[in-house]
């Protein structure tokens, strides 16, 4: 009988309009990406999906509602890579990140790119390498925040090139990218997004992109494990989750909405402008993706010595 009123749940879902909370302010690619999304589920279900942004803590604010929420499908978590950074960098959340959610799927990732000044003697990793090694701790490299995605980035080059940095943390990628164009700092691993209007125009140089594949968006640019740099790959990915105790039957379901919709030639098209390439997953396999990512961050956390908030 359970198993039934399951099966029944999922196929009529959705008869109203679902809700897709969002950690972080609008424009922001997290934010874009969402609504990407949940305009072709809407279109596809014939129900909103009403993208409801509720920034702050990064990102807790908008997670710990969708774990308070009813399992059923209609309250859901549009995240980030910020869901498994979290638990690394907050001491007490409002929430356990593994217990209280139910991973659904991953929706897609986007690289960082390793971005010089135009006047920067640094052409490669290579040469970045060497200038570090020959001035350990004199190199200075931006970050969006102490704790963002770009700063764990550049901890986790520097983990594995074996080199030492100095990090430079800054509000956000616009006043990284002025103090870079003007030969204040010397480097930084920037959102693919935001970096290529200054790469195309010529205001920086791109030197590497850090996920294991190369950008469709940058195809002359090396990865940084092609540059001789192994274990330092890092992306922004992006996912969808729900309350714990969601039926497995409408878990299913969603999974394969969000595949579908992710499939469209359109919504590729719209995703490919940002730098991102489409993820797809089993529910199963995003929950063990999720949880090799938290081991991981928590790994570069400890290892930089940034203390949990």
């Amino acid at each position: 009988m359970l198993c039934a009123a399951g099966c029944a749940s999922a196929q009529k879902y959705p008869d109203r309009p679902v809700r897709m909370l969002i950690g972080f302010t609008p424009g922001t690619a997290t934010d874009i990406v969402a609504r990407v999304l949940g305009q072709k589920l809407g279109d596809g279900w014939g129900q909103n999906v009403v993208a409801e942004n509720r920034p702050g803590a990064g990102s807790t604010i908008a997670a710990g509602i969708v774990a308070k929420a009813a399992p059923d499908g209609y309250t859901l978590l549009f995240n980030s890579s910020a869901q498994a950074v979290n638990p690394a960098l907050f001491a007490n959340l409002p929430y356990d990140t593994l217990k209280d959610f139910t991973p659904i799927s991953p929706v897609a990732e986007q690289p960082n790119v390793l971005v010089v000044g135009p006047n920067s003697s640094i052409r490669t990793v290579a040469d970045l390498i060497a200038a570090a090694k020959a001035k350990p701790g004199q190199l200075n490299f931006g970050s969006a925040g102490t704790g963002s995605g770009t700063h764990l980035n550049l901890e986790k080059f520097k983990l594995a090139a074996g080199i030492n940095l100095a990090h430079v943390p800054y509000k956000g990628t616009p006043e990284v990218a002025t103090d870079l164009i003007g030969g204040r700092i010397d480097g930084y691993f920037a959102p693919i997004a935001a970096a290529l209007p200054f790469v195309n125009g010529g205001r920086l140089r791109a030197v590497a992109v850090s996920t294991a594949k190369r950008s469709a968006q940058l195809p002359n640019v090396p990865t940084v494990a092609e540059s001789g740099v192994r274990g330092a790959d890092f992306a922004l990915w992006f996912g969808v989750w729900g309350p714990a105790k969601m039926p497995a039957k409408l878990v299913d379901r969603l999974s394969n909405d969000i595949g579908r919709a992710l499939a469209a030639p359109e919504v590729r098209e719209q995703l490919a402008k940002l730098g991102s390439d489409a993820l797809n997953m089993t529910p199963a396999a995003f929950d063990k993706f999720v949880r090799g990512e938290i081991e991981d961050y928590t790994r570069i956390v400890k290892a930089a010595g940034i203390k949990p908030q």
